[in-house]
């Protein structure tokens, strides 16, 4: 959802040519909340209701899903946005659905429900102060994680917030619309904007910190005619140390740092079966400009919508839809760029959370 627009139709034009296999069922397990295990938010297919999470346990080479309804006997619900593991729980932003789901990190039991329209990404902010971004309106919720009640929304000049950032007292929030070329301060413990930080184009989504507590936007909505830019900030000033501009067409999306937080990997995409300008990229943070060749290439008709990278071993994890018509994969590298391992998981493979 969101970024999931007429370019995607336009990919599946393709993947209908390719035979769809169905896959054996994956079993469930009843514990997956362990160091060793890397949670895969899937998707699903916009309107089917078939979003899933899976569980991969490093160890021992395991995959497990669909986790939420062998413990709940129902089904998620629609577009599995994002989760985010707070205490003893797993937080699941199921935005279509309007709903964010509270489950046990080990059993996978639903212990609540937060409805919330079209939530996207939770950020933690204290033990009793979340944020929750959405899509379609100008407000970020604040929850308290003890009694999942709504305690305030802070109002944003743009809508679709989208990426937060928690910097030692501020929060870096990204508006996501064609219209916006500013992210947006606000103090951490009441919630109150701040500053406008102005960055390198318009439609900020994703925010990040390197290992010098500067901050990293990626800016841009292709398919709106918003060409993807990539700035480089000093949260305690305002200002810009390095502004990157990607050429027209290209649309990078989801970045993501290295252990070390000196390398910044992202993903690049084509949505009409062509490899041009399509896979995964990295670049260093004092790189003078962008990296013109793929880290990890996609093949002919394949594009990826995932990546991540293992805390505990570097290695990078990354996902590939299959147009949204089909189970998806994962696919590890080692981070020299070795592939090591590939498996099928649910629909839409979008975000992955390691550790606990």
């Amino acid at each position: 959802m969101g970024r999931k627009s007429i370019e995607i139709l336009i990919f599946i034009c393709y993947t209908w040519l390719c035979a769809c296999v169905k896959d054996k069922p994956v079993p469930a397990i009843p514990q997956t909340g362990k160091s060793g295990n890397v949670y895969i938010v899937c998707e699903g297919n916009f309107g089917n209701g078939d979003g899933t999470l899976y569980a991969y346990n490093t160890a021992t080479n395991s995959v497990f899903g669909d986790l939420y309804k062998a413990a709940n006997i129902t089904p998620m619900g629609d577009v599995f946005q994002s989760m985010r593991r707070i205490g003893d729980s797993l937080y699941l932003c199921v935005n279509n659905s309007d709903k964010v789901v509270v489950i046990n990190a080990t059993t996978h039991a639903k212990a609540g429900e937060i409805n919330i329209p079209k939530p996207r990404y939770i950020l933690p902010i204290s033990p009793d102060r979340v944020y929750i971004s959405t899509l379609y309106s100008n407000k970020v919720y604040i929850v308290n994680p003890k009694t999942l009640k709504i305690t305030g929304t802070i109002t944003l000049p743009h809508n679709n917030p989208e990426g937060m950032c928690l910097t030692p007292y501020h929060v870096v929030i990204c508006p996501w619309d064609t219209t916006c070329n500013k992210v947006y301060k606000t103090d951490a413990a009441t919630g109150q904007i701040t500053h406008a930080i102005t960055v390198a184009g318009y439609a900020p989504h994703s925010i990040l910190a390197d290992k010098e507590q500067m901050l990293w936007v990626l800016s841009g909505n292709v398919p709106k005619g918003r060409t993807a830019t990539l700035t480089r900030i000093d949260p305690s000033t305002g200002n810009i140390l390095k502004n990157y501009n990607f050429a027209t067409g290209k649309d990078p999306i989801k970045p993501v740092f290295n252990n070390s937080r000196d390398t910044l990997y992202f993903i690049q995409v084509k949505y009409d079966g062509s490899n041009d300008n399509n896979g995964i990229y990295r670049m260093s943070i004092h790189d003078a400009v962008l990296p013109t060749q793929p880290f990890v290439q996609a093949a002919k008709y394949q594009y990826f919508w995932a990546l991540g990278i293992d805390p505990a071993t570097g290695n990078i994890y990354t996902g590939d839809p299959k147009g949204f018509i089909q189970k998806g994969t994962v696919s590890i590298y080692t981070p020299g760029g070795v592939l090591q391992h590939t498996f099928d998981v649910g629909v839409g493979p979008g975000q992955f959370y390691f550790g606990e």
